[in-house]
């Protein structure tokens, strides 16, 4: 059964917009692809229904996923009918797509309450769908249909409409841009974003940092600053070991969660929010963590406006550097780029 309700689901393709979609017969493969867009800081991934013994893949996909990226919604794509869509709802599919509207699917799928997006190429289908359930249909194929002018011209008339273009949707900020500016909510990318080119060479760093790209180009699309919050303030204790009674009495006095690193202690609740104490003191006051959605554009706008960025701490799902000058007050403060906490 699916592992994310259907609002969850639907949630998630709306606030990040790229739906990338990809298929290979070799589960290990298959695993790398996911990781890399895990990394790049996606939590969509739509496998889709081809191959011989394809849902023997999915499975272990699933599976995978469910250990590896806890956070990472799966589903599945090309299903043309109800039998085919209960066969992957049955083994851990979070959403099902499909090249053409079918009645009995959006049934199945309501059903169990997983999300439904069929290929439609007409205002026509798009209402039947609508009728059967449909929340985002899939515009298919997008680039033959009529392009970014098609969802434009159906938004008209009718507002209310969630289209996701699947097909035409190129890697591009051009494409990204013109497509999410005329109205799509979401973005399936097949081919141009999992390419086989650098899936045969062995590139995942290319598709992670593609799918990095692509999450910022939709954002910015949008209208969305490059820096998303404060999400954390980090203190100090002034006394060697302090770090970790502070840490205690909050975890304690509001049933916070402590996380201990190498250096400090997470404390967070319910909520995106976090507290960093260190465990020993240091020179600082204090410091300031600010989000963002995209670290070198963060880093370009700063310097841009003539403010400097230290050398930066890069890893595989997280990049983080600090201003070289403290604010008024005198903290520190720092950019993070950590798809874990968005």
């Amino acid at each position: 059964m699916a592992q994310f309700s259907r609002m969850e689901t639907l949630n998630a393709i709306y606030e990040g917009g790229i739906v990338p979609v990809f298929y290979n017969g070799d589960i290990e493969v298959v695993k790398q692809i996911v990781d890399a867009i895990a990394a790049g800081g996606g939590r969509i991934a739509e496998f889709t229904n081809r191959g011989d013994f394809a849902i023997e893949v999915f499975a272990e996909l699933v599976k995978y996923a469910r250990d590896t990226h806890p956070r990472m919604i799966v589903g599945v794509g090309s299903v043309i009918d109800a039998p085919t869509a209960a066969m992957y709802i049955a083994n851990g599919a979070n959403f099902v797509v499909g090249p053409t509207l079918n009645a009995e699917a959006a049934e199945t799928c309501n059903r169990r309450k997983v999300p439904y997006s069929p290929g439609c190429g007409s205002a026509t289908e798009i209402q039947q769908a609508h009728e059967l359930g449909v929340e985002i249909v899939k515009l298919f194929p997008g680039g033959e249909v009529g392009g970014p002018a098609f969802v434009k011209a159906i938004k008209g008339p009718s507002p209310w409409v969630s289209v996701m273009p699947t097909g035409g949707v190129d890697a591009t900020e051009e494409s990204i841009t013109a497509w999410i500016q005329a109205g799509a909510v979401a973005l399936g990318i097949g081919s141009k974003l999992v390419s086989k080119d650098l899936v045969a060479a062995g590139d995942f760093d290319a598709i992670r940092d593609k799918v990095k790209d692509c999450l910022w180009w939709v954002k910015k699309a949008r209208g969305e600053s490059v820096f998303v919050s404060i999400e954390h303030p980090g203190i100090y204790p002034t006394k060697d070991g302090g770090g970790q009674e502070i840490a205690e009495w909050y975890a304690q006095t509001f049933g916070f969660e402590m996380k201990v690193g190498n250096s400090t202690i997470f404390i967070s609740g319910d909520g995106k929010g976090r507290l960093e104490i260190a465990k020993e003191p240091t020179a600082d006051k204090a410091h300031v963590c600010v989000l963002v959605h995209n670290f070198e554009q963060a880093v370009a706008d700063l310097e841009a406006r003539g403010i400097e960025v230290e050398e930066a701490n890069v890893k595989p799902a997280l990049k983080a550097a600090y201003l070289k000058d403290a604010d008024p007050a005198g903290h520190r403060v720092h950019l993070l780029w950590n798809p874990s906490v968005t």
